[in-house]
């Protein structure tokens, strides 16, 4: 697994792949770790699960999460991040097509970074996909490890 790497919440084929071509066209995916629902970003996240024995203290730099996932919902994956001491602090941006308005707010109040709306256009979405990276990767200072 690379040092600094992004982990990818979604379970949409078509959006995982449009994601990760968009950070690979700007070199900014220093490595992409894709996980398909909230279950089992929580098990990658803490070890547990199909990720038993993984080494925990390997945190990405940041988690690009949708909403709309299988088994956990983004929300509930965000509350859990939240509420562990060792990921609390992990950057965590909710990146989704809904454009509810209690969304957003739900998002803020359970402590997400930042909010991003998938664009439907594909050359915004590569847009916002590479200023996504670059920032978080790369001009972001984090927390300390």
């Amino acid at each position: 697994m690379p040092q600094r790497f992004i982990l990818l919440v979604e379970d949409n084929p078509d959006d995982e792949a449009l994601t990760i071509r968009a950070l690979n066209k700007h070199n900014v995916a220093n490595g992409v770790v894709v996980v398909r629902d909230g279950a089992e970003a929580i098990d990658f996240l803490f070890g547990t699960g199909a990720h038993a024995g993984r080494n925990v203290s390997e945190l990405p730099q940041i988690v690009l999460l949708d909403l709309k996932l299988p088994k956990l919902d983004g929300f509930e994956v965000l509350r859990r991040i939240r509420a562990d001491e060792r990921t609390q602090t992990l950057p965590v941006v909710i990146l989704t097509s809904s454009k509810e308005e209690r969304d957003v707010a739900q998002g803020y109040r359970d402590g997400c970074n930042s909010y991003v709306r998938k664009p439907v256009n594909f050359d915004e979405f590569i847009e916002a996909a590479r200023q996504l990276g670059l920032y978080w990767l790369l001009l972001n200072e984090g927390p300390p490890r």
